[in-house]
């Protein structure tokens, strides 16, 4: 686990100079005490490997997918035989069940669109610093959908986005639904959507069966 006040070292790489200057300036909106170091950007996974020789190095990589000469799934793999403590947050357009699924195999922490906003950006690399995992909805859905019958004997396993852990935390607290929408900056509608999704796949039938649920798995701490 990485201390809270220590810094995280970050490389990006992406075969676009453009975007890996937009994501430096994302991470660096509210970079609170030089939270965050952008140690270095790569254009390709052979642009990673000769940037891996120097030292230290990172603690999380930002990792596209599709690049020229050497592509994120062979760059993941190259860094799962090599650097296997270095974690990997995946940030691409490509959403397909395969690509995410390979990923996902591959060991990676976190995998994210490109549309992302400043608030999911931190929380992804404070989450993943700390031992987790964050994915977006999109990826916590192809998960449900595709790895319960091949990854898990368990049929009953359920995987939550953060945002969803995160309702589901304000779900056992004493705040209102609209509050909840407030405090997650989300609109109520939404929450709405959260709230019944959940409900079918957690099959519980109201909020004080959700927050013993949220209880029950650890979610919550009494």
């Amino acid at each position: 686990m990485k201390d809270l006040s220590s810094t995280l070292n970050i490389a990006i790489v992406d075969d676009h100079n453009l975007f890996r200057k937009g994501i430096i300036k994302l991470i660096n909106l509210g970079n609170i005490q030089n939270r965050y170091n952008i140690l270095f950007e790569a254009d390709n996974g052979h642009d990673l490997q000769q940037k891996m020789k120097q030292v230290p190095f990172p603690d999380i990589i930002l990792m596209d997918i599709e690049m020229p000469d050497m592509n994120g799934f062979e760059a993941v793999e190259w860094l799962q035989r090599t650097h296997p403590s270095v974690k990997v947050l995946v940030i691409s357009m490509v959403e397909s069940d395969e690509a995410i699924i390979r990923m996902l195999r591959l060991g990676v922490k976190g995998y994210l669109s490109k549309d992302i906003e400043v608030e999911d950006m931190h929380r992804a690399l404070e989450t993943i610093a700390n031992n987790g995992f964050y994915y977006s909805d999109t990826a916590t859905q192809v998960m449900n959908h595709n790895l319960n019958g091949t990854m898990s004997k368990n049929k009953d396993t359920v995987y939550l986005s953060e945002n969803e852990r995160e309702f589901i935390k304000l779900v056992a607290s004493e705040l209102t639904y609209q509050q909840i929408a407030e405090k997650m900056s989300l609109s109520p509608k939404t929450i709405d959507g959260y709230r019944e999704a959940l409900f079918q796949r957690l099959k519980v039938k109201n909020r004080v069966m959700l927050a013993l649920y949220a209880v029950k798995h650890g979610i919550v701490q009494l």
